[in-house]
């Protein structure tokens, strides 16, 4: 599993690559927590995720959680049909704001 970040403007920019597990969820929690900051704008790419977990799902939510406390906002980019699937069917995807495009993405949290 890869993190890259960057930061566009006032948005971070989270890049996910790799499956995300019971094994890695818990690796890219701690660092994508630091992000959630007040007033922040985080976008998770998640193009190149093939597989979520509950685990990930827990992660996903528990990162949202904590930036709509602070008064932030997340946005989901690049869920993989299987994924979405899950999210719907569990309500998960209820809670989040999704985007098909990095470039939509952005434009949703400007």
């Amino acid at each position: 599993m890869e993190v890259k970040t960057v930061t566009i403007e006032d948005i971070t920019v989270i890049d996910l690559a790799g499956e995300v597990d019971a094994v890695t969820a818990p690796k890219i929690q701690q660092q994508v927590l630091q992000f959630a900051q007040p007033g922040s704008k985080i976008l998770m790419d998640m193009t190149k995720v093939p597989y979520m977990s509950s685990a990930g799902l827990r992660m996903l939510l528990s990162v949202y959680r904590q930036a709509v406390a602070r008064n932030g906002k997340l946005v989901l980019v690049g869920l993989s049909e299987d994924i979405k699937d899950t999210m719907s069917v569990t309500g998960f995807l209820d809670f989040f704001t999704t985007s098909l495009s990095l470039e939509s993405g952005l434009k949703v949290l400007k």
